[in-house]
């Protein structure tokens, strides 16, 4: 291994370090000031927004120090963004805070293991949705989260993506844009470089900055899958969203 890797292993733990440390400030004193002195009614838009402002530092300082550059094309579609749900694929550990860095008023779909993680345990339970197993009760926080104004990001793999491998999805996004009527906004997230990828540690950096390429893509509108469906079953028609799902977060356009 190079000096100039091993250095970038060294600057990627001080990073993720920081980052751990930024997480217990969040969840041990940031969070219960706001279940204190915020007003029910506007938490959950003062816990995004101190994630989506702690999370964009966090993409500055892996871009200051070399370690990622970060492409967006048709970052026009961002503007005003509201009540959509997001999905895209998965090819890195660092993917949720990228995106929820580029979005403000954004939640996500967060494993039900993740509520006793002392990082972020606080946070999962004060913000964002949990996958128990009871579609029904995920379903019901989705819409209102939704309705509410706020984005909701999905990995509909279930898990990180590799690249060239072909994706499998999931059809709990699917469900939920059938259940809640919001349309979807297909994203395709690039690294030009393998990092922090499936089975990889989390040091391995390489010997230069690794390119993100986060491409936005057309939305797909539920509408236009519920008019069009004719006589599908609700099955057939979640079947049809999933494929247009996978088309567009497979690929760059």
């Amino acid at each position: 291994m190079s000096f100039l890797a091993i250095w970038r292993s060294f600057v990627v733990l001080f990073l993720f370090a920081f980052f751990g440390v930024g997480a217990l400030i969040i969840s041990f004193i940031i969070f219960p000031f706001g279940a204190v002195f915020v007003k029910k009614e506007r938490q959950k838009r003062f816990y995004s927004g101190v994630i989506h402002k702690t999370w964009k530092f966090f993409t500055f300082l892996m871009q200051k120090s070399g370690i990622i550059k970060l492409v967006l094309t048709n970052g026009e579609k961002l503007e005003n963004i509201r009540g959509k749900i997001i999905v895209a694929n998965h090819p890195s550990f660092i993917d949720i805070v990228l995106l929820i860095g580029l979005l403000p008023d954004t939640v996500c779909i967060a494993k039900k293991e993740l509520k006793n993680n002392i990082f972020m345990g606080n946070i999962v339970k004060s913000l964002y949705l949990i996958n128990d197993e009871d579609n029904e009760r995920l379903l019901r926080g989705a819409a209102a989260v939704l309705a509410a104004g706020f984005n909701i990001i999905i990995f509909p793999s279930g898990t990180r993506t590799v690249e060239g491998e072909e994706l499998k999805l999931h059809n709990g996004a699917a469900m939920m844009a059938l259940h809640t009527g919001a349309d979807i906004l297909p994203v395709y997230i690039h690294c030009d470089t393998k990092f922090l990828a499936k089975n990889q540690k989390i040091y391995e950096a390489g010997e230069k900055p690794v390119t993100y390429t986060i491409t936005l893509n057309e939305i797909i509108k539920i509408a236009d899958f519920a008019h069009s469906g004719g006589d599908l079953t609700k099955i057939q028609l979640r079947n049809r969203i999933n494929r247009a799902i996978k088309e567009q977060i497979s690929r760059r356009f």
